[in-house]
């Protein structure tokens, strides 16, 4: 290739992601830090007030990050500090930023397409849709035996919603405990298919630990909201919703309904919007969406034995469980003790990068009560155990560019993730043994 054909397609790689975010022009992300439950509640305050996003959820004495549009900038910044909450800027051009991720992630896409000549996902990159989903079909077609690739439905868009069942005893025998596992429910949220995908290669590519699959049959759908996922490549990077168009009058303007207040468990009672503008808009009614629908098919038809349910997620380093009210479950102590064997074992394979895992129950930790969520319908269904997982974010850098999980730490994220489920998967056997003794 010569070096002007080079230099054309250099300079129309730069236009091409200049061009991109334009949406995010002006606008800012804060460090923020909380110190009592009273900033804890003034926060949720400011966030209902300005519209506030979290990138990182703000726990107390561990700095979060939230995304400010630029005409609340100012009144956020003023109430902020009349309340001595405290926060500096993370990123002053996050348009910018996001500009740096779209070039990280060609560079090391070019990267992968020289390097991987066959089927093996590569996990030094975020992959599209369709790759996934080639993956997974590689997986029924070469592996038969164990694993199994059901096409649930198709999404909004028509996109395959697929998920791989994994058994040794193409799951007839009735005493073995499930293990089911998702991720991508946020489009956003990219790094949460990784640990999934990485499970299923585990579990069926490379098998170092075979009681995993000689005691439990497994579940996993690496990307339950496949437009969403796709939509931050093509149109919004951080757009986090489904891509429905038919959920109320405004929804040919605004698109999509968040998943994951989408379930009927005390349905758009807090921590959603009846907006459909809104991030957190609940749809219509529960289970308007095709894509909630096929997580609530698959509790339905394997409740009776299924010891663990886990949702990964996006940012902060927590292992979450319910209520989402802020109540505790009867089995509290076996969910905080579960939890904390993953956290622990995650962190002891961590790196310096990333923070420690909190573990607690998701509305104290977070501040924030939810209602319609996954982990919640689970586990009111019938799942001993029920987890949402929120992956880690690095911790503060100066030299700070991108903006969302540097594909570097993709291959970092899943052995560490997949080393607490190990342990994670193991007690939950155990417990659920016990259960039905």
């Amino acid at each position: 290739m010569s070096v002007t054909i080079r230099l054309l397609l250099f300079v129309a790689l730069v236009g091409i992601v200049s061009g991109k975010h334009e949406e995010y022009i002006g606008w800012k992300s804060y460090y923020v830090e909380l110190k009592s439950q009273t900033q804890l509640k003034t926060l949720r305050t400011l966030t209902s007030k300005y519209e506030i996003d979290a990138l990182v959820h703000p726990i107390l004495d561990r700095e979060g990050i939230l995304i400010v549009k630029p005409e609340h900038q100012k009144a956020f910044e003023q109430e902020a500090k009349a309340e001595e909450i405290a926060y500096r800027i993370h990123v002053d051009d996050i348009k910018r930023h996001l500009d740096h991720d779209d070039r990280i992630l060609q560079k090391h896409r070019r990267k992968s397409m020289n390097r991987s000549g066959g089927r093996r996902l590569p996990y030094d990159s975020y992959q599209e849709i369709e790759v996934i989903n080639d993956y997974l079909d590689y997986i029924g077609e070469t592996y038969p035996n164990v694993a199994k690739v059901v096409d649930a439905a198709n999404s909004f868009e028509g996109r395959p919603i697929k998920y791989v069942k994994i058994s040794t005893t193409n799951f007839e025998d009735e005493s073995k405990p499930i293990i089911y596992i998702d991720g991508g429910m946020h489009g956003r949220e990219r790094i949460s298919p990784p640990p999934v995908t990485w499970a299923i290669h585990k579990l069926v590519e490379n098998v170092t630990e075979k009681d995993l699959l000689e005691r439990f049959d497994w579940i996993l759908l690496p990307v339950a909201n496949p437009d969403g996922y796709q939509f931050t490549f093509t149109t919004n990077r951080l757009w986090r919703k489904s891509c429905s168009n038919d959920q109320h009058l405004l929804s040919t303007v605004c698109l999509g309904v968040d998943l994951n207040r989408n379930f009927d468990f005390y349905w758009n009672t807090a921590g959603t919007s009846d907006s459909p503008c809104s991030d957190t808009y609940a749809g219509s009614k529960p289970f308007s969406e095709v894509e909630a629908r096929v997580v609530r098919d698959i509790l339905h038809e394997n409740v009776h034995r299924m010891a663990m349910y886990v949702s990964f997620h996006s940012f902060g380093s927590m292992i979450l469980y319910p209520w989402g009210s802020g109540h505790l479950p009867p089995n509290a102590v076996e969910l905080r003790e579960v939890a904390t064997v993953i956290a622990e074992e995650i962190n002891k394979h961590s790196i310096p990068d990333f923070p420690r895992y909190f573990v607690g129950n998701s509305a104290l930790m977070i501040g924030n009560e939810v209602s319609g969520d996954a982990e919640d319908y689970a586990y009111n269904l019938g799942v001993p155990l029920a987890f949402t997982i929120k992956l880690p974010y690095p911790k503060v850098t100066s030299s700070l560019e991108g903006y969302l999980l540097d594909p570097m730490y993709i291959g970092q994220v899943c052995r560490e993730t997949w080393e607490g489920l190990i342990v994670g998967a193991r007690k939950a056997g155990d417990l659920f043994k016990d259960k039905n003794n």
